[in-house]
């Protein structure tokens, strides 16, 4: 199966989510600065939700450039991956609306991690319909900020009932770590072409 239908479809998909966080946000009642630097949380928020799932679409596009063919089984796998990213205004909202209470900052965790295991599985899913030995592969190599976002993750969840505003410092930091674009396979179709 050709791959641009899919990319079109979660360039529209990951283009809606952003449309429906932007359209959440609530404008101050009074045109002060005061009224906007009370909304500051609300604001930091939002701009870690977009740059979460701005990372999600810089990566799948990259990751795209190292993929010539998909199947079924990406099709659903990419579904998935959509599904847990959707889910990011709603809990944005909750946190934000419930000025972030344990529960909603552990719900903001859980469709994240949902969202880091939704991708790792659709790379598994295409790495299996290249090989071992594809550019996907190569680019991929052992996926170290993976694996290391997913135990931030673990730690991050939990932690939101103690702590609410340590485990979004920890949900900051695995967003640093992916805010660069990946390297891996820019440099890698780069050597190819």
């Amino acid at each position: 199966m050709e791959k641009g239908r899919l990319e079109a479809f979660t360039d529209g998909v990951i283009a809606v989510i952003i449309t429906i966080m932007v359209l959440e946000l609530k404008a101050p009642h009074e045109a002060s600065w005061q009224a906007l630097i009370a909304n500051w949380p609300i604001m930091l928020s939002y701009v870690l939700s977009f740059v979460y799932v701005g990372i999600y679409w810089n990566n799948h596009h990259h990751m795209f450039h190292a993929v010539h063919r998909i199947s079924g089984a990406a099709l659903w796998a990419n579904l998935h991956l959509l599904f847990w990213l959707s889910l990011v205004p709603f809990v944005t909202g909750w946190m934000d609306e419930n000025h972030f209470a344990p529960l909603t900052v552990a719900a903001y965790g859980a469709v994240l991690i949902g969202a880091a295991v939704a991708y790792t599985i659709l790379t598994r899913v295409l790495l299996r319909l290249h090989g071992r030995d594809s550019l996907l592969a190569k680019a991929l190599g052992r996926d170290f900020k993976g694996w290391l976002s997913l135990a931030i993750y673990i730690a991050a969840i939990p932690l939101a009932f103690l702590y609410p505003l340590a485990s979004c410092g920890l949900y900051a930091v695995v967003a640093a770590i992916w805010l660069c674009p990946d390297q891996r396979f820019e440099k890698l179709i780069t050597a190819q072409h």
